[in-house]
């Protein structure tokens, strides 16, 4: 850590007294309610074929959408369709 930085938080200017202030704080102690909630975006990397890949680009492009968007919209409906009923 710098010299002439410090911690936002602890107010530390070393990593080694910024583990003693947690060992003895907990971050309930400085959270803002008022603040923002913070949303996440969780994303998962699948193997594809990449002959797979490329066909599904290349529809993607056809449709004017992103890859992402149309892998998402199969597997949505596909779901969809093993979820009727008499479907196993």
């Amino acid at each position: 850590m710098d010299a002439n930085r410090l911690s936002s938080i602890s107010k530390a200017d070393s990593l080694k007294k910024m583990g003693e202030y947690w060992d003895t704080h907990d971050f309930t102690d400085v959270d803002n309610p008022d603040a923002p909630d913070v949303e996440f975006a969780i994303t998962c990397a699948v193997p594809i074929e990449l002959d797979l890949l490329s066909s599904v680009e290349k529809q993607a492009r056809r449709r004017g959408v992103k890859v992402d968007t149309l892998v998402n919209l199969w597997l949505q409906q596909k779901l969809v369709e093993q979820t009727q009923p008499g479907v196993e």
